[in-house]
């Protein structure tokens, strides 16, 4: 499981996976997510705007699996 720092209170899924090269695009995320078993905290997740915070986990079959983290900052 990789671990993944953000800045800020949360990061939107959409976000996430465009920050990861997932998709490229926010055009493609809809579509990303209603194709790909996406997991956050072991639950199917098809929102883009789902708010991720620090200590949540995403599964992304075929992809990857990340443990979200808050970054500190300067």
């Amino acid at each position: 499981m990789e671990q993944f720092q953000f800045y800020g209170e949360f990061i939107t899924l959409g976000q996430f996976l465009k920050t990861q090269n997932i998709v490229s695009s926010g055009g493609e995320i809809k579509s990303f997510l209603m194709e790909t078993t996406v997991l956050v905290n072991r639950e199917r997740e098809t929102r883009r705007g789902r708010k991720l915070r620090s200590g949540d986990s995403v599964a992304i079959a075929g992809i990857g699996n990340w443990q979200l983290a808050q970054g500190t900052g300067l």
